[in-house]
């Protein structure tokens, strides 16, 4: 509605659906949102000419965050509290960028979102992103401004980032510092994020000179608390790579942070694989307590007297399950394990872990293929991708289930009672299947249908059927338009319940160096949930949607009708237009 046609200024009335409307004025109102989720519709009526009228919707939700990679521990990639992007309303006339706020280095890290928070002298939700510069900052959610509250460098004194060229490989770069996405504990307004740096000068030698520490930062400040920072080291019992009188350390200069962090029953899990499978290296899972940084109270090693088996997952976190187990997939590496381990039968590379946390970490079920050996010398990780745990299922076959993709291309969905450990002529699991191109990303499942974005390949749904062996269907439902190039696409899924389910992915096939000699932009794309082949929107149309240049790996952040992504010079923010 056009106010400069309200010559005689008597202004508008307002009405709302639901909510209560309060300080009222010709052209303002204040809104307080109703006690129940959902959609509310705010109009706005001229006093002049009651003919004409403007409303907007509203999503109310309850969501409390999105406090960690892919939304929860399951890593299934749904937001199932998303009220106001319905397929509906993602389009070009009524979605696109909203605004952008620069950072000082690539974000792989996914932005984490918090509701309600006390900062800034008021009571605001919040976007925090972290940069490959060792950078934290807390911008404002939603102020098109870009409101910073804080930023923070996790550099020490006299220190500086790791260099692509301190680890001798350029599959990050020029940079390295924070990679890993942090992970946020709402009840103790704490975020717990990995940083990497080094003296400045040095090329990390000695390695003294070279430090990985582990920060637990007020959400309302960014300072520092629970006795940190903590430099992470540990060592193991071992004869394996790099090993020392029959000890393993942990190398802070070989080992890649690439893993999401995992917050679960009051412990902060991290874990670690190579930069560029420059050894020696292993696969570690360390755990620290979350309100005490300086007890380490978990470590694991996934190849002591072997090599390699590193744990990076493309960026996707260690899942876990309502019992407290962790799950994980190993990339290449020796592997000999058997069940229980022992000495000299307990290197697990290439293999889906499961891990009890009932003391410490420790081995409880395992699954490795039958052609370990071949995707070992052909450098097809089993572990490219992340773990997905399925919900509960009730139709006859495996009660708990999960699935994971690979470089090979292939689906493996497994039973996490019984893993099915090793078998040198078949696979002992639920179901494998080809899914279409090797995977650098870890698909999304919501409403029984599994979203997987392979590398040069759609994405493409997958049906989940609940009959007395709960597999997946045969073939697909629906597919994207087009395909993804390298590294294909992690997506998220945004919806109300079960409902108005929206597929989101960014194409970041352009990132670079070393992908592309000259980079560019990711692009966001949109798709309906129950049939991909309807693109609702991408970043591509319309004027000013453009998001700054691709970081591989990276995955989207939906939040109380908003679409957030990292890029290598800013973050940019998607979402319902104005008017």
């Amino acid at each position: 509605m056009n106010l400069q046609n309200d010559v005689t200024g008597a202004g508008v009335t307002w009405t709302a659906s639901a909510g209560v409307l309060g300080s009222l004025g010709k052209t303002t109102a204040k809104f307080l949102a109703p006690n129940v989720v959902g959609n509310v519709t705010i109009t706005a009526t001229s006093v002049a000419d009651a003919t004409k009228s403007a409303s907007a919707t509203i999503g109310v939700t309850d969501l409390p965050g999105v406090l960690t990679w892919r939304n929860d521990n399951t890593r299934a990639g749904a937001n199932q509290k998303e009220y106001a992007l319905t397929p509906a309303l993602v389009s070009t006339a009524t979605f696109g960028k909203l605004f952008s706020c620069p950072v000082d280095g690539a974000v792989y890290a996914a932005p984490l979102w918090a509701a309600n928070l006390a900062i800034g002298g008021g009571t605001h939700n919040v976007i925090f992103i972290a940069t490959v510069h060792d950078t934290v900052y807390a911008f404002d959610a939603d102020n098109t401004a870009c409101q910073m509250y804080w930023q923070k460098s996790l550099l020490g004194t006299n220190e500086i980032f790791v260099s692509w060229t301190d680890v001798g490989t350029d599959d990050i770069k020029p940079d390295i510092g924070i990679v890993g996405t942090p992970v946020i504990d709402a009840a103790k307004t704490t975020l717990y994020v990995v940083s990497k740096s080094k003296t400045n000068g040095t090329t990390c030698t000695p390695a003294a000179s070279c430090h990985q520490r582990l920060h637990a930062m007020n959400l309302a400040d960014g300072s520092e608390k629970f006795n940190g920072p903590v430099d992470i080291s540990a060592s193991v019992t071992g004869i394996g790579d790099g090993s020392s009188n029959g000890m393993v350390a942990f190398d802070a200069l070989k080992e890649n942070q690439r893993p999401a962090l995992t917050l679960l029953n009051g412990i902060v899990y991290v874990a670690w694989a190579s930069h560029g499978d420059n050894g020696p290296y292993h696969g570690w899972i360390i755990g620290y307590s979350a309100t005490n940084l300086t007890l380490q109270v978990a470590k694991y090693n996934s190849t002591p007297d072997g090599g390699l088996g590193g744990i990076w997952q493309s960026g996707g976190g260690l899942a876990a399950d309502a019992s407290g187990n962790l799950y994980c997939v190993t990339g290449n590496g020796a592997f000999d394990g058997t069940f229980p381990p022992i000495s000299g039968s307990d290197d697990f590379g290439d293999s889906v872990l499961r891990l009890s946390t009932a003391s410490g970490v420790a081995l409880a079920d395992f699954f490795t293929p039958h052609d370990q050996s071949t995707l070992n010398v052909n450098d097809t990780d089993l572990g490219s991708g992340g773990v997905v745990v399925l919900p509960d299922q009730s139709g006859g076959g495996p009660v708990h289930l999960l699935f994971i993709s690979s470089k090979s291309g292939k689906i493996y969905l497994i039973d996490r009672d019984n893993m099915g450990k090793f078998n040198m002529t078949t696979d002992q699991v639920v179901q494998e299947f080809g899914a279409g191109g090797g995977f650098w990303s870890t698909p999304a499942f919501w409403q029984n249908t599994m979203y997987a974005g392979g590398s040069g390949n759609t994405i493409d749904a997958w049906p989940f059927s609940h009959n007395t062996q709960g597999q997946f269907d045969a073939s697909t439902s629906s597919s994207s338009p087009s395909g993804y190039g390298f590294p294909g696409a992690s997506p998220e899924v945004s919806a109300s319940g079960a409902s108005n389910g929206v597929v989101w992915a960014i194409d970041s096939s352009q990132y670079g160096p070393p992908a592309q000699t000259n980079p560019g932009a990711a692009i966001l794309h949109a798709y309906d949930a129950t049939n991909l082949a309807n693109k609702l929107w991408n970043s591509t149309q319309g004027t000013g949607n453009g998001a700054g240049n691709a970081v591989k790996f990276t995955v989207p952040t939906v939040a109380n009708g908003k679409v957030y992504i990292g890029t290598r010079t800013e973050l940019d923010v998607y979402g319902l237009l104005p008017n």
